[in-house]
């Protein structure tokens, strides 16, 4: 997502804030991330043998990197299981700054990686085409995934197929306050005339996915944004003591109930379509690295990306166990 439009996102994966460019352009899966695990961490340096050149000599070996925050690790180590199965040795390797997992990809020195669809095709329209360049990004992931496709085929790059699996802002209110006032959407907390403190980072009053697009979309009116982060435990017990009314979290956050809170539905379609995606070297692709990557698609719901991270954040599983498991219990794995 562009900074100017990038959906605030979890520490978790400090993609900075709302809208299309998730990790600074700078969220852009700017990726400062939380999460330490045994994955491998910051800034592991393994080396990747081109698939396209490796296929010749048998199943070859293939780097797969993540972003360094909890979420990318999970998914990174997913891509790498399904990989082994069709037959490729793989190494993983962790890579926090945006612009050198770029140049990677493209390189060749990093063969797949996860990505956000909306986030990702601002993030290339804004490499290609100038920081000033509008955004590209939509609700609508048909459209992302339209505009995202030839920005990087110019990168060398395949975007393969994305899952139902979306991360993105999301807002919640405690559920007391959800019974109180009826609320079940962000259009009927507009409604409601209700003036609400909403706990976020700072950049919620400037960012288009955050204050003003509620403020646009929904005619929800924001008094005051109390600073406890994006998707932090602050912010979550904000809410829950009513410090604040209204709280940034993340879609695939699956702790929110346990602070007594509910999202509201983003009836609307305010937040773009950050659906999570493998984006792949075009010359290190075969079709049976297509093949495994895209079995993907039709099973990760963002329930289930939830649930994983949860495992990892909260439970101290390591991302590798989660990861197998996961597919093995979706028969991904045999």
């Amino acid at each position: 997502m562009s900074e100017a439009a990038a959906p605030i996102r979890r520490r978790r994966r400090p993609r900075a804030l709302v809208g299309g460019l998730a990790g600074v352009v700078a969220l852009i899966l700017a990726l400062a991330a939380c999460g330490s695990d045994s994955s491998g961490g910051g800034s592991s340096t393994s080396t990747s043998t081109s698939a396209a050149a490796s296929a010749a000599a048998g199943g070859g070996k293939l780097t797969v990197a993540d972003a360094g925050f909890t979420e990318s690790k999970i998914l990174a180590e997913i891509y790498a299981a399904l990989l082994e199965k069709a037959g490729y040795k793989v190494d993983r390797t962790s890579v926090q700054q945006t612009e050198l997992a770029q140049s990677s990809l493209e390189k060749g020195t990093v063969d797949a990686m996860p990505q956000y669809v909306a986030t990702y095709a601002d993030l290339l329209n804004t490499e290609i085409n100038g920081s000033q360049a509008a955004s590209v990004s939509s609700p609508d992931l048909q459209r992302s995934l339209a505009a995202l496709r030839p920005l990087a085929q110019r990168r060398g790059l395949t975007v393969l197929d994305p899952a139902s699996a979306v991360d993105q802002n999301a807002f919640a209110v405690s559920k007391s306050f959800a019974t109180q006032h009826r609320l079940k959407n962000l259009s009927d907390l507009g409604a409601s005339g209700l003036t609400v403190k909403i706990a976020a980072g700072p950049e919620c009053a400037t960012r288009p996915f955050c204050q003003p697009g509620l403020e646009k979309t929904y005619g929800i009116k924001i008094s005051e944004i109390v600073r406890t982060g994006v998707d932090t435990p602050q912010t979550k017990a904000a809410v829950r003591k009513g410090t604040a009314q209204l709280g940034l979290v993340l879609t695939t956050d699956a702790t929110i109930a346990d602070y007594d809170l509910v999202a509201l539905t983003d009836d609307k379609k305010l937040q773009n379509a950050d659906n999570l995606v493998p984006i792949v070297n075009t010359k290190s692709l075969t079709p049976k690295i297509s093949a495994a990557l895209n079995s993907l698609a039709p099973v990760l719901t963002t329930a289930d990306l939830a649930a994983l991270n949860e495992k990892v954040d909260s439970d101290r599983e390591k991302p590798a166990d989660v990861a197998r498991s996961y597919l093995k219990d979706k028969g991904l794995l045999g």
